[in-house]
Formats: structure tokens, C-alpha cells, sequence
């Protein structure tokens, strides 16, 4: 199955992994720098002291800079650090975009102890990651290590029963129509605790919001 770019974001919060990095384009990013400003990547590798061919894998996503890298970016393009980072505006025609998943059409990513359902896949550049999670794990010895990423979290549970483990606090029970929010950097697990596996809704905001 081929990945976009723009999933990558949702795909390790699927999958629970550490880091959570939401896609940056920091290629896309510095080749649009360089070009508003008409230089070359001679130009470029002159001003920051990067080669040429390291400037031009990390423009095409084949090479993801050091944080080094990032500084001699940052130095020698005489930008500010959110500058590198963010993108710029979108135009006002954006904020009519829409993208209309269909009851059970989501993404399906599952893991050994989640299974998810990505809702909104198609749409790129979110500012929210939502998805649907039936919860299989039944017990937190099932989990390796702490779920975390940037961001917050919106958490709904629309069937079933689950506890709620997190880092700095006791497990919490939570049951149908139950909801909470919580930065999710803090690390956190959902179990399952009823008869059957319990289902919640999570909405997620990108690390990068201010």
C-alpha cells in the first residue's frame, strides 16, 4: 500500500510509536526560500556551508537534516527558526475544503494492541488528526512503552469501557459517552475493561499549532 506523505503524521499515532513528528516538508520548505529569493544551491551551500548534494537530497525528502544542518540553515539563510518550519498561509479558498469518510471506509491501520480507523485520510495539511480505535489491548503489560506524541488529544469513547493509564496520574475509568483532554506528549495507554472491546473517538492536534 503506498503512503503519502501527509499520513505520515496519523500513521505513528496509529501505531503508537515515539516520536511523533508531523510531516514538515522542510524540503518543500527550503526550496521555496531559496527560489523566492532567485538563488541556486551553490548559492545556498556558499551561504550555509551544506554541499550541494546535501542541499539537494534534503529539497527532495532524501535525507532528513541533522539538527547542525538545521542550524547552518537557519545562519546562513538569515531566517528565523519557524520560518524553516511553518509554511506559509493558505489562501482563503482552503477553508472551503471538505473530506466526507463514509461509516467503516476510514484508513485501517492495526496494531497489536489498537486497531484504527484513520477518518479524513484524504485531506492534506490538517490541523487535527481524527480517527476511530476499537481497543483490543485488555491488559498495560501488552504495551512496550508509553503511547505519546505532540500535541493534544480529544478522547470519546462511544462504546464499551476502557482505563485510562497515563504518565502522572492514576488509571482512570472511562465508559460509553464519557470524554477527556489531555496533552498527549504526557504518555498514556488505552485497555479495554468490559465484555467487549471498547471503541473511542480520538481527535489529535499537530505539535506544530501555536
Amino acid at each position: 500500500m503506498t503512503v503519502f506523505p501527509e499520513h505520515h503524521a496519523a500513521l505513528r499515532i496509529a501505531a503508537g510509536r515515539k516520536p511523533f513528528v508531523e510531516p514538515l516538508r522542510l524540503g518543500e520548505r527550503l526550496k521555496a526560500i531559496r527560489l523566492a529569493n532567485h538563488w541556486t544551491l551553490e548559492d545556498v551551500s556558499r551561504r550555509t556551508g551544506l554541499a550541494r548534494s546535501t542541499l539537494s537530497k534534503i529539497e527532495n525528502d532524501q535525507l532528513s537534516p541533522t539538527f547542525t544542518a538545521v542550524q547552518k540553515l537557519v545562519g546562513g539563510l538569515n531566517i528565523d527558526l519557524p520560518q524553516l518550519f511553518t509554511p506559509p498561509k493558505k489562501e482563503h479558498h482552503t477553508l472551503a475544503r471538505r473530506d466526507l469518510t463514509r461509516s467503516g471506509k476510514g484508513q485501517l491501520h492495526p496494531t497489536p494492541t489498537y486497531e484504527h480507523e484513520l477518518l479524513g485520510h484524504q485531506l492534506a495539511q490538517k490541523r487535527m488528526i481524527p480517527f476511530k480505535t476499537i481497543v483490543r489491548a485488555r491488559d498495560f503489560t501488552e504495551f512496550q512503552q508509553w503511547v505519546r506524541h505532540d500535541g493534544e488529544e480529544f478522547l470519546m469513547i462511544l462504546s464499551g469501557s476502557i482505563l485510562l493509564y497515563s504518565e502522572f496520574y492514576a488509571p482512570l475509568s472511562l465508559n460509553e459517552g464519557d470524554s477527556i483532554y489531555f496533552d498527549s506528549d504526557m504518555g498514556h495507554a488505552l485497555v479495554s475493561i468490559g465484555e467487549a472491546d471498547a471503541t473511542v473517538l480520538s481527535v489529535c492536534t499537530r505539535g506544530d499549532l501555536d
